[in-house]
C-alpha cells in the first residue's frame, strides 16, 4: 500500500475531537534504520487521532557546519530525550512549525542542536505538520504555502556515483547528474531520468566486462572508471535518450569538493586519477568540464570555505546553476556571507542540515530574497518518507534531488506524481535557462 500525504487511509479520528484544532496530543519516538542500515530516530505525532510519522535521514559527505545529528550519547539517547521533553510540546499547534522550532531551540539551549540532536528537531517538526495537514484534510505543501502558484520542481537524477557514495575504483566526483529541462510534465521528466539510468547501465556493461551492476548509496551506478570516462558515457546516453523522447536533457555534477580538499597541502586530491589541483587549477578544471559537456548544474565545485573562488566561478560561467551545499549547509549566516560577494546562484535545501523545519523554511525564504534558486535535496542515508516532495513544492524549489531508483528515492518521486494529480493543471518550475 502506498502511504502518502494524499492517501490517508491508515489514519483514525476521534469523534470527540474537533478537526478545527490541530493541537499535539502525543509524541512518541523509536529507533529505526535508514537506507544504509544505520540507526536513526523516528517520531510519531498525534493530532485528532491522525498520526504524522517521520524518520530522520543522514548524509555521507557532511558539511562541518551542519547541526549535530544526534545527542551526545547517540541515537538511543536522542529518542529518550524526545520522550523526556515531549510534555513541553503537548498542546502546541502542530501546524505552527515556527513556534515548535522556537520551543525546541529553548529546550536544546545551543545554536546547533548539540544537546537533543538535529534529528530530533527534524523528525518532531515535520511529523507535527504532517499530522496537522492530515487532520485538516489538506496536502502538506498547501499547509506550508496556503496560497500561491504551485509548480512542480524538475527532478535531478543521480546516474553515476563516486566519491563517498561509492566504493574504491569509482570516480572521484561524487555525483554525475541529469536534469530533463525540456520535459513538459513530471511524469515525462521521471521517465527521462529512468531511461538515462538504464541506458548508462547498458553502456557501462559494454565498456567493462567486470561490471557487476553495483550501485552507490543513492542508487547510482558505481563503475570502475575515471571521471572523464563516466562523463563521456553519461553525455552520450543523455543525448540518445533526449533524441528518443524529443526534449532536452542536460548534465550536472555534484563534485563534493570538500571531500577532495587537502587542507594541509591546499590542493584538491583526485585519488582515482592520481592528480592534485591547486585552487586555481580546480577552478579552470571545473570551467573546462562545464564547457565540454554543456553542464547546466555544478554543485560544490570548490571546498566549503572557498567563498571567493565560488564567486569567481559564478561570474565566469553563464546559464549554469552554481550550487552550494557544504558551503551553505542550509545556514542563513553562511548564505548571507556568500551573497555579499556573489558566491553561487543556487542553494541546496536540506532540512536536517538546519535541524527543525522552521530553520529550513527561514533559510528558503532568505535564499529567495537574495536571488538564489532553491534545490530541495534528500540525503544519501535516507528513509522511505515522502515529505521533502511537499517541501520542495512549498518553497518554490527549481529542482529536487531524490535519486532515480530505490524505494527511499522513488517514495519522493511518486509523491510528486500524486501532487501533480491533486493540482490537475500545473506548470513545471521555471529554470530560466
Amino acid at each position: 500500500m502506498c502511504v502518502s500525504q494524499l492517501h490517508k487511509g491508515m489514519n483514525r479520528r476521534s469523534g470527540k475531537e474537533s478537526l478545527n484544532s490541530t493541537k499535539i496530543k502525543s509524541i512518541r519516538a523509536r529507533l529505526c534504520y535508514n537506507s544504509r542500515g544505520e540507526e536513526t530516530v523516528e517520531v510519531d505525532v498525534e493530532v485528532n487521532g491522525f498520526i504524522g510519522r517521520v524518520a530522520a535521514p543522514s548524509g555521507a559527505s557532511v558539511g562541518r557546519h551542519e547541526v549535530v545529528a544526534f545527542a551526545p550519547n547517540g541515537v538511543e539517547a536522542t529518542a529518550k530525550l524526545i520522550e523526556k521533553y515531549s510534555s513541553q510540546l503537548i498542546g502546541l499547534d502542530a501546524s505552527d512549525y515556527h513556534t515548535l522550532t522556537k520551543v525546541l531551540k529553548e529546550i536544546d539551549g545551543t545554536d546547533n542542536y548539540s544537546r537533543i540532536g538535529g534529528s530530533a528537531a527534524y523528525a518532531i517538526t515535520i511529523a507535527s505538520v504532517d499530522a496537522a495537514s492530515k487532520s485538516l484534510g489538506i496536502p502538506l505543501f498547501k499547509l506550508l504555502k496556503p496560497e500561491g502558484n504551485w509548480k512542480i520542481p524538475y527532478p535531478v537524477g543521480n546516474i553515476i556515483g563516486g566519491g563517498k557514495h561509492a566504493g574504491r575504483g569509482a570516480p572521484d566526483i561524487q555525483e554525475f547528474l541529469v536534469i530533463p529541462i525540456g520535459a513538459p510534465n513530471i511524469r515525462m521528466a521521471l521517465n527521462a531520468n529512468i531511461a538515462v539510468h538504464r541506458e548508462v547501465g547498458i553502456q557501462i556493461e559494454r565498456k567493462s566486462i567486470s561490471f557487476t551492476r553495483g550501485r552507490g548509496d543513492e542508487g547510482a551506478w558505481a563503475p570502475f572508471m575515471s571521471d572523464e570516462e563516466a562523463l563521456e558515457i553519461l553525455y552520450s546516453s543523455a543525448k540518445s535518450v533526449s533524441e528518443k523522447l524529443g526534449f532536452d536533457i542536460r548534465l550536472g555534477l555534484d563534485v563534493a569538493s570538500s571531500s577532495l580538499w587537502d587542507e594541509k597541502e591546499k590542493v584538491y586530491v583526485y585519488h582515482k586519477s592520481g592528480v592534485k589541483r591547486s585552487p586555481e587549477e580546480q577552478l579552470e578544471y571545473i570551467i573546462s568540464l562545464i564547457e565540454r559537456y554543456k553542464l547546466i548544474y555544478i554543485e560544490d565545485p570548490l571546498h566549503e570555505e572557498a567563498f571567493n573562488e565560488f564567486a569567481e566561478l559564478t561570474k565566469k560561467v553563464k546559464n549554469v546553476f552554481v550550487v552550494g551545499d557544504d558551503i551553505f549547509v542550509t545556514n542563513i549566516k553562511r548564505l548571507i556571507k556568500a551573497s555579499e560577494i556573489g558566491a553561487g546562484n543556487g542553494a541546496i535545501l536540506k532540512v536536517n542540515q538546519a535541524g527543525a523545519l522552521g530553520d529550513a523554511m527561514n533559510f528558503a525564504h532568505m535564499a529567495k530574497k537574495l536571488g538564489y534558486s532553491l534545490i530541495t535535496s534528500h540525503r544519501s542515508g535516507d528513509t522511505p518518507d515522502y515529505h521533502i516532495a511537499h517541501i520542495a513544492v512549498a518553497t518554490d524549489s527549481k529542482m529536487i534531488k531524490t535519486g532515480v531508483i530505490g524505494g527511499e528515492r522513488v517514495a519522493k518521486l511518486n509523491e510528486l506524481l500524486r501532487i501533480s494529480e491533486f493540482l490537475k493543471e500545473y506548470k513545471m518550475a521555471d529554470l530560466g535557462v
